[in-house]
């Protein structure tokens, strides 16, 4: 059912609300406020409390969310995340410290900040680790911009950063805020970093690579070795977009592979929901020759205590007021002690086991342009499907009518028609059947069914893109 606007079901002179008599005298508005200052009309709705509360929470029941049902968001890592970590991070004692208390009234927090430094800097293979960044494009501008901060130290003016094809959009944008050129590096027929291609690439004038292990294809670079001498060879350094760790948690670092920074997403990876809004959380780890660059303050320890080390002459200043968005801090700090590194390894294993399962149900009845283990996450592509005149946005629409949220459609823009799964490892066996038995349905589906989904919702099929370039968001009422 189509749930009409507050304003359609508004009553003239209905309230929600029953206030007392007022106690002083009353006077006219005019009298008190000048009237170029008053409204004449104030179009608001007028409706009981019980329709008000019926109204919105019938709306709320129109979401789709992961407390609701599973969400294929490929590069998203959509997985269900534990409540008790959220209780957690509501305690009064974590809830209601002010960040400007003294460090002597919140050591507790400052510790809960190192530790989790501690966790997430063995965790990735790194040396040191801000917390301060608020998401994981955020971590990769800090990154970027420590990376631009080393080589002036250095006295060397560098000014290409190179990026696979296959990149999160953010990794550009990131190294153009920072002022450098993005230099597009092919991928290989098997969807990794072409290496013969790199080096041809890479000089003097490069100051770092990034890159996503595994990539946006679900695939781990067999080459990461190879890569990470040839760029550190040109004096280069090499960042990681943590974005995928959920494939390797206990299992592989990427300090190991060479990597000198890393963004880790703790709303994605570590027990915070992603999307709905935010908050996130994208701390930044670094080999020690860049930690001198970190930004402002560190939380250090120093005997037993713990302080906010603001004395860093070489830091790149704050990127974040007051530490970081410290609820999600917490709620990665609960999960790690819940998990620890056995739950850790488990979680890779489990995501993997998914995705890999997955591939094995859907490969015959999509292309699967990719055909190898992958880690957490696989890319299909509609290709067959476009033969008939279907595309991948309808074959997202129509999982709509199956109950299950659409995976990412057209990303990496190097898989025509992509559909981008990540099951995550929170997902049980009946699940992913349901999903993948859905899908198969829909790959025997005719033109006619497909091209008009979705059918069971308050909406059918909008027009996008006069909804993007032509928002109609006015009440005419």
């Amino acid at each position: 059912m189509r749930e009409k606007l507050v304003f359609e079901i508004s009553e003239k002179d209905r309230v929600g609300v029953s206030l007392p008599r007022c106690d002083i005298p009353e006077e006219e508005p005019e009298r008190l406020i000048p009237e170029r200052y008053l409204r004449k009309e104030l179009p608001l709705p007028e409706l009981s409390e019980p329709e008000i509360v019926r109204h919105f929470t019938r709306l709320s029941q129109l979401n789709y969310a992961v407390d609701t049902g599973f969400y294929p968001l490929g590069s998203c890592t959509m997985k269900y995340n534990p409540k008790v970590n959220e209780e957690i991070a509501s305690l009064p004692g974590l809830a209601r410290l002010h960040p400007y208390q003294p460090e002597e009234l919140c050591q507790g927090a400052l510790r809960l900040m190192y530790k989790l430094g501690e966790y997430l800097a063995q965790i990735g293979g790194m040396d040191a680790v801000t917390l301060q960044p608020a998401a994981g494009a955020h971590g990769e501008l800090t990154g970027m911009l420590i990376i631009r901060a080393y080589f002036q130290s250095k006295g060397q003016k560098r000014h290409k950063v190179i990026i696979p094809d296959s990149a999160h959009g953010t990794n550009p944008a990131s190294a153009a805020l920072c002022g450098y050129q993005a230099v597009e590096v092919k991928s290989d027929e098997r969807g990794c970093v072409d290496v013969v291609e790199l080096n041809k690439l890479v000089d003097e004038n490069v100051a770092a690579i990034m890159l996503t292990n595994p990539n946006t294809l679900g695939l781990f670079e067999e080459n990461i070795l190879e890569i990470a001498d040839i760029v550190h060879r040109a004096g280069g350094l090499l960042y990681c977009d943590g974005a995928n760790l959920n494939a390797l948690l206990g299992v592989a670092r990427p300090g190991d592979m060479g990597f000198d920074l890393l963004h880790f997403n703790l709303h994605k990876t570590f027990s915070t929901p992603h999307g709905g809004g935010g908050p996130g959380s994208g701390p930044l780890g670094v080999k020690k020759t860049l930690a001198p660059f970190l930004p402002i303050p560190l939380v250090v320890k120093q005997d037993k205590c713990y302080l906010l080390d603001y004395n860093c002459p070489l830091s790149i200043g704050s990127v974040k007021s007051f530490y970081g968005n410290f609820g999600v801090l917490v709620k990665a700090y609960a999960y790690l002690l819940s998990l620890g590194p056995e739950g850790l390894r488990q979680v890779a294993e489990n995501a993997v086991l998914n995705a890999n399962y997955l591939v094995k149900r859907l490969k015959d009845h999509y292309c699967l342009p990719y055909d190898r283990i992958c880690k957490h996450e696989f890319v299909l592509s509609g290709a067959r499907q476009k033969k008939r005149g279907i595309r991948a946005l309808d074959i997202a629409k129509r999982l709509i009518d199956y109950g299950f949220h659409p995976p990412t459609i057209y990303f990496p823009l190097i898989v025509n028609e992509a559909l981008m799964i990540e099951p995550t490892e929170t997902e049980s066996r009946q699940t992913l059947d349901r999903f993948a038995e859905a899908l198969i349905k829909i790959a025997q589906e005719d033109v006619e069914t497909l091209k008009s989904a979705p059918h069971h919702t308050p909406v059918g099929r909008l027009d996008e893109v006069a909804a993007a370039r032509k928002p109609d968001l006015r009440w005419k009422g």
